[in-house]
């Protein structure tokens, strides 16, 4: 499992702890930035969402490249997105994502980020 990115359920949240697959248990730091994410997760949702959520400035452009430059040249170092009422997922905006936040971490070792998912059963999974 990625350094950067934890999944993890809200049954586990209210256990506080998440399991990174190494033994150890590693909980939610208190500074993570909560970003909501309602019924629909693309591109379009998530980047108003994130910019929402982490105050991104008014020239953000709600593009992948201004993403990463807002989550690179600020202070944010950990996300939690949740996902516990999203029904639908368009895999390929959440993957980009997700890489995104996969090399901007080995770059800069930020941000990390908490995937919340509402269930355990990750074969319901409304990613598609």
């Amino acid at each position: 499992m990625s350094e950067a990115i934890y999944y993890v359920t809200r049954n586990r949240i209210e256990q506080s702890y998440v399991d990174n697959s190494s033994g150890f248990f590693v909980a939610i730091p208190e500074q993570a930035i909560p970003v909501p994410i309602g019924n629909i997760l693309n591109k379009d949702t998530l980047l108003a969402n994130l910019a929402k959520a982490c105050d991104f400035p008014s020239w953000f452009g709600h593009n992948w490249d201004a993403t990463w430059d807002c989550l690179t040249d600020s202070d944010i170092e950990y996300l939690a997105l949740d996902l516990t009422l999203t029904n639908d997922i368009n895999s390929e905006d959440f993957n980009v994502f997700k890489n995104l936040v996969e090399d901007a971490f080995k770059e800069f070792g930020k941000p990390q980020l908490w995937i919340i998912m509402a269930s355990d059963d990750f074969t319901q999974s409304p990613i598609r």
